[in-house]
C-alpha cells in the first residue's frame, strides 16, 4: 500500500476547504484491497446458524440471487444463486439512492452548498413563475429526508424526468413536516451535485468513493439530459455493496483515510422524520438522509424487490443481498430472525462438519430449473418451426424453438422490428447470451434453462442476470398454432403478459 502525504493545511484557509478534494483525488490512484475473508467462528458467528438462515431462505423467500455476510470486517459468508455470479453486477434500484446520498455529503464537505441552501437557489431558469411560500421554503434538507412536502410524485421515468418538472410540482406541506417517499427528489440531488460540481453523481463518485473501495466499472443511467438517476440506475456487483455498508460501519474511514465525514454518517443514518408507528415494520422506524433506520438498531438501503445493504452497528456486521422478492419485509424478518442468533460475542469453536456444510451449501446455491424431461413425443413435429405471432403488446413478430447445434438444451428465436434474438436455453443449466436490442427483455443480458413440462408444451425460464427479473415462458403447441403465456417474478406494473397466439409459416 502506498502511503499517502498531504501538505499541511491552515483550517479556515481556501486550500483547507479543498483538502477534502485532494485526498479524494489521491485517492483514485490506490488500489483498494479486497474485503478480508475468515471462518465464521473465528468471527463469532455460528456455522450451523448461517446455514439454517440460507436453507430457511430457500424455503420461504421467493428468491435470493446474493448474500454476503461481513462480521468484524471479514467476509465470514458469500454465495451467489445461479445464473447470478460474483464478477456480474446487479440492478439496485432504490438502494441507488444511498449512493446519492454519499455523494451529497461528500459535495457538502468540500463546500459546494449546504444542507439548509433552498432548492430553488440552483436552478433559477427551472423555476415557475410565481413559486408558492412552500417550493421556496424547500432545503436540500428536505429532499434527502423525503419530506420535500409534495402528497404525490411527479413521474420518474427517464424520459420525463427533469428539474423543471418537479420545481412545477405542487406542494401542499411545509417542506420537512411530511414524509412522502419520492424519486424525483433523490433525482434533485443528483441534479444538485452535477450543478454545482460539473460532473454527473456517478463521475463525481468515481474517484472519492468508487476508485477508493475498488467498485469499478460502476455504470449509472441518466435521464434525457445526461443527469444521474440519482434515485435509481446503478448497477454494481454485492461485494461492492458490501463495501459501501463497510464504510458506513468504519463512520467513513476506509484503510485508515476519511473518504466521508464521520458527522455525515451519523446523520445520514439516524432518524430525522417519523414515517410511520408500526413496531413490526422495518419501513416504520424512521429515516435519515436516504437511508432506512430498522429494527434492532440496525439501518439499510435498499431497492425494490430485495436489494439491501443492511448494517449492524450492535453487531459490527454488514449483509449484502440481491434478489428477486415480492415480499422485502420477509427477508428483513429472516435476518431477525434466523441470522440475529447466530452472532456471538467472541470467536467461538468449530462445529463439528458445519463449516463444511455451510460452504459446499453455498458452492450449489442455484435458481430452480423448469421441472420436466429433456425429450418429448411431440418436439420433432414443432422443433424449428417459425410461428408468425398475432399482434401483441410486446411487439413480438415471430417465435422458433430449436435444438441447440452442440445437443444440449435448445434455442428460442424470436423475431421483433428491432431484429433477431436468439436465446440458449440448458436443460437443467444456465445458458448465457448476451444484450439484445430486441426479444423478449429486451437491452439485457440473459441466463436461460428449459424442459418440456408437457408432451406438448416448452416452459423457459429467461434470466435477466444484472436485474431482479426472470420471465418463465410456456409454449404450447397444438397443430399448426403456438399458445404462449409468460410472466415475470416481480414487476412494477402487471407481471403476467395476455396469451400470444401464433401460426406455423406454410
Amino acid at each position: 500500500m502506498k502511503t499517502l502525504r498531504l501538505p499541511h493545511l491552515r483550517r479556515g484557509t481556501a486550500s483547507h476547504r479543498l483538502a477534502p478534494v485532494l485526498l479524494s483525488l489521491a485517492l483514485a490512484s490506490l488500489a483498494a484491497a479486497d474485503l478480508p475473508r475468515s471462518t465464521p467462528e473465528a468471527q463469532g458467528v455460528s456455522a450451523a446458524g448461517l446455514l439454517e438462515f440460507i436453507d430457511a431462505a430457500d424455503r420461504e423467500i421467493d428468491s435470493l440471487h446474493s448474500l454476503m455476510l461481513v462480521r468484524h470486517g471479514h467476509v465470514v459468508a458469500e454465495g451467489w444463486w445461479a445464473p447470478y455470479d460474483a464478477a456480474t453486477p446487479h440492478r439496485l434500484y432504490s438502494l441507488s439512492k444511498s449512493f446519492t446520498s454519499t455523494a451529497v455529503g461528500m459535495a457538502i464537505a468540500e463546500g459546494r452548498f449546504s444542507l439548509d441552501d433552498p432548492v430553488l437557489k440552483f436552478f433559477p431558469d427551472d423555476a415557475p413563475a410565481d413559486p408558492s411560500a412552500n417550493l421556496r421554503a424547500m432545503r436540500v434538507r428536505d429532499l434527502l429526508t423525503m419530506s420535500a412536502g409534495h402528497a404525490d410524485e411527479t413521474s420518474s421515468a427517464a424520459d420525463a424526468i427533469c428539474a423543471k418538472t418537479f420545481l412545477a410540482h405542487p406542494v401542499p406541506h411545509a417542506p420537512g413536516t411530511h414524509f412522502r417517499y419520492n424519486t424525483p427528489a433523490t433525482f434533485m440531488l443528483s441534479a444538485i451535485v452535477q450543478q454545482r460540481t460539473g460532473q454527473t453523481v456517478c463521475d463525481y463518485l468515481g474517484p472519492r468513493l468508487f476508485a477508493p473501495l475498488g467498485i469499478e466499472p460502476a455504470s449509472w443511467a441518466t435521464n434525457w439530459q445526461g443527469i444521474s438517476l440519482g434515485g435509481y440506475g446503478l448497477r454494481v456487483r454485492t461485494e461492492d455493496i458490501a463495501r459501501f455498508g463497510q464504510l458506513y460501519l468504519q463512520e467513513g474511514s476506509w484503510e485508515g483515510r476519511q473518504l466521508l465525514p464521520a458527522w455525515w454518517i451519523g446523520m445520514a443514518t439516524s432518524r430525522q422524520i417519523a414515517n410511520g408507528d408500526n413496531p413490526d415494520s422495518d419501513w416504520n422506524q424512521g429515516y435519515g438522509f436516504q437511508f432506512w433506520r430498522c429494527r434492532h438498531g440496525a439501518y439499510r438501503g435498499d431497492g425494490a424487490f430485495g436489494q439491501y445493504c443492511i448494517v449492524m452497528p450492535e453487531q459490527d456486521a454488514v449483509v449484502a443481498i440481491t434478489s428477486g422478492v415480492r415480499d422485502m419485509q420477509a427477508v428483513l424478518n429472516l435476518i431477525w430472525d434466523r441470522l440475529l442468533p447466530a452472532f456471538q460475542a467472541a470467536a467461538r469453536p468449530e462445529e463439528s462438519g458445519a463449516r463444511e456444510r455451510l460452504q459446499a451449501r453455498l458452492q450449489r446455491l442455484s435458481l430452480p430449473f423448469p421441472q420436466g424431461p429433456e425429450d418429448s413425443p411431440g418436439a420433432a413435429a414443432v422443433l424449428g418451426r417459425t410461428y408468425e405471432l398475432a399482434e401483441n403488446e410486446q411487439k413480438l413478430e415471430s417465435l422458433r424453438l430449436e435444438a441447440a447445434d452442440d445437443g444440449g438444451g435448445w434455442v428460442l428465436v424470436t423475431r421483433s422490428a428491432k431484429g433477431e434474438s436468439r436465446i440458449p436455453c440448458g436443460f437443467r443449466a444456465w445458458k448465457r447470451s448476451p444484450a439484445r436490442a430486441g426479444g423478449v427483455i429486451p437491452d439485457e443480458p440473459l441466463a436461460a434453462a428449459g424442459a418440456w413440462v408437457g408432451p406438448d408444451t416448452f416452459e423457459a425460464t429467461l434470466c435477466a442476470r444484472e436485474t431482479p427479473h426472470l420471465l418463465t415462458v410456456r409454449l404450447r403447441f397444438a397443430g399448426d398454432e403456438v399458445f404462449v403465456d409468460a410472466a415475470f417474478n416481480v414487476a412494477f406494473g402487471p407481471a403476467r403478459w395476455p396469451q400470444l397466439k401464433g401460426k406455423a409459416e406454410g
